[in-house]
């Protein structure tokens, strides 16, 4: 099963980038995320038998809560050959902590170690073709703001996804507490 960990966003957060999705869907053709996918990543696993096993080494994970923002807006990988569109993710280290120590802890599974800097982000959609962004990126200008919330991570989530008809099909394995 394909797998990867992630922390959740709350539904005010959620619902403000609904929001903005909703207002900007109409000035570019792109694959726009279901907001019931939203969330921040903080280890792609990939395809991955053990459960069981997994679940074990993931509640060796030891970081404190810690606060998140989600302001911001940008593109991957550079706004002049956007592959993503995406909300930023301001938080401490703590976010890095978490994604360091869930890169080591698979890793001793045999999961391949990230070999990029970590940068978290909340990927609102993905571009697959060129299409012209002139339209989105005025709406985005004319923005009153592109904060849209902050919140304590207080867990981290195992999820498993498939790909279905319209797209990946996320579900929520195990839940891990931080602190």
């Amino acid at each position: 099963m394909r797998l990867f960990t992630a922390i959740d966003i709350p539904d005010e957060v959620r619902e403000k980038l609904r929001s903005l999705t909703t207002e900007l869907m109409p000035t570019a053709p792109l694959a726009w995320s279901p907001a019931a996918n939203w969330h921040v990543t903080t280890k792609f696993i990939g395809d991955f038998s053990d459960g069981s096993a997994m679940e074990a080494a993931l509640a060796a994970v030891r970081v404190p809560g810690f606060d998140v923002e989600i302001r911001g807006l940008g593109w991957y990988p550079n706004p002049h050959q956007p592959r993503v569109f995406f909300a930023g993710v301001a938080a401490p280290e703590e976010l890095g902590d978490l994604h360091d120590q869930t890169d080591a802890v698979c890793g001793r599974l045999g999961v391949p170690r990230e070999t990029k800097r970590y940068s978290p982000h909340l990927t609102l959609a993905r571009i697959k073709i060129p299409v012209p962004l002139v339209e989105m990126r005025r709406v985005i200008g004319d923005l009153p703001t592109i904060d849209f919330g902050k919140f304590h991570v207080g867990s981290f989530w195992l999820y498993a996804s498939r790909m279905g008809p319209e797209g990946s099909i996320y579900r929520r394995l195990k839940e891990f507490p931080l602190g």
